[in-house]
């Protein structure tokens, strides 16, 4: 049975509305899970649109929240942000700690299969059906009403959750997302370990695949922001396969001069919102 006991960390008022932190058992993970929440302003019957923020390798539910600097747009678009952390934490699992790009803080958002892995690395379903739930019973989302964002290995998640879930996610949005984990270094580490060696596996996590198998069957708009002077453009992100798709789901802006920091984020995460926020709306049954 799901717990729905959440262990307050810190609130924050910001601009009219509330930053929180919480900390949480998972059911799906075994293991305490962590995110954040900035609750806009709001009358006390309202049911608000919520955009899902998945972050990218290192980071934790904090990083989003305290760089991107997001919580101004969500306020004045009457959004609910939710961050959560980007892997378990201290599950005992030998060598979780040692990679950077692996273990702790990159959990790549996908259900792990493989031993040892497979005990807690269940990313996939913490965020599309555990959280979501967590959210909807806590906080005054509108279930009917959720988009997914994320930034590089979280862009990757975004695109993936959002592809698998057509029916509960409205809007997709990623700044600079592993676009092919399958072919890419990052992606295969992690994939060839939390998945195993049986490549059929990986399909179900790569966004390329997928975009190709729901052609034609889904109508969820995507948008994707992309650096050009991003230093893992080449050899992890792959974004230029995307172009070659031609996918009318999709847009694809390249940015002139950003790279792949949080400062890019910034840049462009107000507009990201408001797509959001637009698809939301105009999608969500009255």
């Amino acid at each position: 049975m799901m717990t729905t006991e959440l262990e307050l960390l810190e609130a924050h008022a910001c601009f009219g509305g509330s930053v929180q932190r919480y900390q949480h058992y998972s059911e799906s993970c075994h293991a305490p899970m962590r995110f954040s929440v900035f609750l806009p302003p709001h009358r006390a019957d309202q049911r608000l649109p919520v955009v899902y923020f998945l972050a990218g390798l290192t980071c934790t539910e904090e990083t989003f929240m305290i760089k991107a600097g997001a919580q101004r747009y969500a306020a004045e678009l009457g959004l609910i942000l939710v961050a959560p952390d980007t892997s378990p934490r201290q599950t005992g699992i030998p060598g979780e700690d040692d990679d950077w790009d692996f273990g702790s803080g990159a959990g790549f958002y996908v259900d792990a299969t493989a031993a040892p892995w497979s005990a807690h690395y269940q990313m996939h379903r913490y965020v599309t059906e555990e959280l979501p739930a967590l959210i909807d019973r806590h906080f005054p989302a509108n279930p009917q009403q959720q988009g997914i964002c994320g930034h590089s290995m979280g862009g990757h998640g975004a695109l993936v959750c959002g592809l698998l879930h057509p029916d509960q996610y409205r809007s997709i949005s990623a700044f600079a997302p592993v676009c092919a984990p399958s072919r890419s270094p990052w992606g295969q580490k992690a994939f060839a370990a939390y998945l195993g060696p049986d490549q059929r596996r990986w399909r179900s996590y790569d966004t390329l695949a997928l975009l190709k198998d729901t052609a034609g069957t889904t109508t969820t708009p995507l948008l994707v922001d992309q650096g050009r002077a991003d230093p893992f453009l080449e050899a992890e992100l792959k974004t230029r396969w995307l172009e070659e798709l031609k996918d009318d789901r999709l847009t694809l802006r390249w940015q002139e001069g950003y790279d792949h920091s949080y400062f890019f984020i910034a840049s462009f995460i107000g507009e990201h919102l408001a797509f959001h926020a637009r698809h939301l709306r105009e999608m969500s049954p009255a």
